[in-house]
C-alpha cells in the first residue's frame, strides 16, 4: 500500500506540480480506496455466509448452526475482515502523515473491539439458547443470569479499552483508578450484582425454575414463571398480566412455589364450615334409626352403638343417663359421614393427608374442617371439585339435625320484625 501511495503521489505531483496538494490528495484517494475494498470484502463475506452457511444448515440435523445464524454469529465474525484490511493497510499514511497513521490504527483497533464484542455477544446468546434447548435440566438451572453478567463484564472491559485507546492511557492505570470509583460502580451496578448472586443461589438451591407457579402477594405476583434473567423474574399472572420481580427478591423475601403440589398429583382442599353449637345434641333412638338409612355410615353406627351399649352395661348405667355414660352425637356422626363420603369420592386422593376435624370453637360456632387433596390440580377443575363437595355438605347438614352458623342478614331481621309485629 505504501508503494502504491508513493506511485500515486508522484503521478499527482507531475500533473499538479504542487507537493502538499499531491500528498493530501494521494492520501485521501488511498484511504477511500481502502475503505471501499474493506467494506466490499465485508459485503462479499456476508453474502457468502448467508448463502453457503444457510444452505449447509438446512442439510444438518443439529439445531446449533440454525441458532448461530439466528443470532448473526457468522455475520459478526465477518467484521474482522474489513477491520484487518484497514489495520494492515494503515501504514500507507505514515509516509506523509504519521499522526494520521496513528489515528487510523486507533480506529481500526476500535473496529476490532466492536467486532469482538459483537461476536462474543452473539456467541453467548447462541450458547444460552442451545443450553435451553439441548440440556434436560435447563429449566431447573437456567444460565440466563450468568450469560447476562458475562455480557455486562465484557461491555465494561470494552469500555475501558475504548477509553484507553481514545485518551492514550495505559489500561493498567485505568484499572488502578477504578478503586476510587468502586463505591459509584457498586451503586450503578447494584441490581446487577444482587441479581447475579441471587441467580446463583436460585440455580444452585433449585428454588424456582421457568414454568413453576409461584405466589408472592407482597409483589402482586401469582402465576407461572416465564423468564429468569440477571435483574428480573417475569411472572405471568392468572389474569394474563405480567409481574416483573427483582431477581434478588426471590432470595430476600418469602414466596410460595407450587411445584411440590403439581408433582404430587394432588391439590389441597382446606376449607371449614361453621356449625351452630346450639344444634349439637345427643342422638336418641329415632335419630339413630334415621342415620342408619345412610349406607355410607350404617355399619359404623351399628358397631359404635353396640360398643357404647356394652360399655354402659358394664358401668351399670341406664339408657337415660346421658351424663355418666357414653352417647353418640349428631355432630360426631356427621363427621364420620363426611369421612366416608370423601373416601368414596372419585376425585379425592385417600393416600395423601386426609382429615375431618374440629377447629377451635368461636363466637361464630364450631368449625368443621375438611383437609384433603383432590386428584386434579388444574385450577378450574380443582375449584369445581371443591364447590361440588361443599354444595353437598351444606345440603345434607340439616339431615343430621345441625344448623350452619350464619350472621343474620337483612332478610332475617325484616322477618323477625314482621313476626314480632304480628304477635
Amino acid at each position: 500500500m505504501q508503494a502504491i501511495n508513493q506511485i500515486l503521489y508522484e503521478w499527482l505531483l507531475k500533473v499538479s506540480g504542487k507537493e502538499d496538494f499531491s500528498q493530501l490528495l494521494s492520501t485521501i484517494i488511498m484511504g477511500v480506496a481502502i475503505l471501499i475494498v474493506a467494506f466490499l470484502f465485508l459485503y462479499i463475506a456476508r453474502k457468502i455466509m448467508q448463502t453457503v452457511v444457510h444452505r449447509m444448515s438446512k442439510h444438518t440435523k443439529t439445531e446449533w448452526d440454525d441458532i448461530f445464524l439466528k443470532h448473526n454469529l457468522f455475520l459478526a465474525i465477518a467484521h474482522f475482515i474489513p477491520a484487518s484490511i484497514i489495520y494492515f493497510s494503515a501504514y500507507y499514511a505514515n509516509t506523509f502523515y504519521p499522526e494520521l497513521y496513528k489515528f487510523i490504527t486507533g480506529l481500526s483497533n476500535l473496529y476490532f473491539l466492536f467486532a469482538a464484542i459483537y461476536t462474543f455477544n452473539a456467541f453467548l446468546s447462541s450458547l444460552n439458547e442451545i443450553y435451553n434447548k439441548s440440556v434436560s435440566f435447563a429449566r431447573e438451572k437456567p444460565i440466563t443470569g450468568f450469560i447476562q453478567m458475562m455480557k455486562i463484564f465484557a461491555f465494561f472491559v470494552a469500555m475501558l479499552i475504548v477509553i484507553s485507546i481514545l485518551f492514550n492511557k495505559e489500561l493498567g492505570n485505568l484499572l488502578t483508578g477504578l478503586g476510587a470509583m468502586a463505591a459509584v460502580l457498586m451503586l450503578i451496578f447494584r441490581d446487577s450484582i444482587l441479581g447475579f448472586v441471587a441467580g446463583f443461589q436460585i440455580s444452585m438451591n433449585n428454588m424456582v425454575k421457568i414454568g413453576d407457579w409461584i405466589s408472592m402477594p407482597q409483589r402482586g405476583a401469582d402465576g407461572p414463571v416465564t423468564e429468569i434473567n440477571l435483574t428480573t423474574v417475569k411472572v405471568e399472572n392468572w389474569d394474563k398480566t405480567i409481574s416483573n420481580l427483582p431477581t434478588y427478591s426471590l432470595v430476600s423475601e418469602s414466596f410460595v412455589n407450587w411445584k411440590g403440589m403439581e408433582e404430587s398429583g394432588g391439590r389441597r382442599i382446606m376449607r371449614s364450615i361453621s356449625i351452630d353449637m346450639e344444634s349439637i345434641k345427643f342422638c336418641d333412638k329415632q335419630m339413630l334409626e334415621k342415620f342408619e338409612k345412610f349406607k355410607l355410615i350404617k355399619d359404623y353406627i351399628t358397631t359404635k352403638q353396640q360398643e357404647i351399649e356394652e360399655f354402659n352395661a358394664k358401668m351399670n348405667l341406664t339408657p337415660d343417663d346421658y351424663f355418666n355414660g357414653r352417647r353418640q352425637t349428631n355432630l360426631g356422626i356427621f363427621r364420620k359421614y363426611l369421612e366416608a363420603y370423601l373416601k368414596n369420592h372419585p376425585m379425592i386422593r385417600n393416600e395423601m393427608t386426609f382429615l375431618i376435624r374440629h377447629l377451635q370453637p368461636t363466637e361464630k360456632g364450631i368449625p368443621v374442617q375438611i383437609y384433603v387433596f383432590s386428584k386434579d390440580n388444574r385450577w378450574a377443575n380443582y375449584e369445581a371439585i371443591q364447590a361440588d363437595i361443599f354444595d353437598h355438605v351444606i345440603a345434607v347438614l340439616p339431615e343430621f339435625g345441625l344448623r350452619i352458623f350464619q350472621i343474620p342478614s337483612g332478610h332475617d331481621l325484616r322477618t323477625l320484625k314482621t313476626t314480632t309485629i304480628a304477635n
